[in-house]
């Protein structure tokens, strides 16, 4: 059975196929499968996003399809960026922009409480759904460190380690991150289910 990421991301699209190649017999890219397909991120939550982005893919494909959603979650502001952080500074993908607008938002606030959240959908052509969802809890810094990682990272500490994510190797943020945690709990339902 194939199954298609809904993802060109290099980073992810190594750590899902190497987590999920024991349970379907060819794990592809949308590029590697020749699927251009964009889907409208319109949900209020990371799990509505996951779940429509992986049933357009499935419909599509008449494959298996995995997708994923996820963002920065932080408390002294609501839970925003939440399902915006992408585009946050109304440029999507502008780390940049999103980091210098979220350091704007948080000036003067002494509470940085924040965490990272991650859904994953795995849906099959049949319709049925798989899911899962963790996070990764830690604060805002006060300014960026490290060269490791994307999105917020630099700005993301990790109190118990002292750490900013992107100041860790990617093999240590792989094991604690929010993506790498959901994943593995969809892997353990996916052992309990009959595929």
């Amino acid at each position: 059975m194939k199954l298609i990421i809904a993802s060109n991301n290099a980073h992810k699209l190594t750590e899902m196929k190497a987590i999920l190649a024991s349970f379907f017999d060819d794990v592809q890219s949308m590029r590697e499968a020749g699927i251009e397909h964009e889907t409208v991120e319109d949900g209020e939550t990371f799990m509505e996003n996951a779940v429509k982005k992986a049933r357009e893919l499935a419909e599509i494909s008449g494959c298996c399809a995995i997708a994923d959603d996820s963002g920065l979650c932080v408390d002294a502001l609501g839970g925003a960026p939440g399902v915006y952080s992408a585009r946050y500074s109304g440029v999507h993908g502008d780390d940049k922009a999103n980091n210098a607008k979220l350091l704007r938002e948080l000036e003067g606030v002494e509470g940085r409480g924040a965490h990272y959240a991650c859904a994953i959908a795995l849906v099959w052509p049949d319709g049925r759904l798989l899911t899962a969802e963790d996070y990764l809890y830690g604060e805002i810094a006060h300014d960026e460190r490290g060269s490791n990682g994307f999105g917020y990272d630099p700005l993301f500490l990790i109190p118990e380690l002292g750490l900013r994510t992107a100041e860790i190797s990617p093999e240590e943020k792989n094991r604690i991150s929010h993506r790498g945690k959901a994943l593995r709990q969809l892997v353990e339902k996916l052992k309990r289910s009959e595929i």
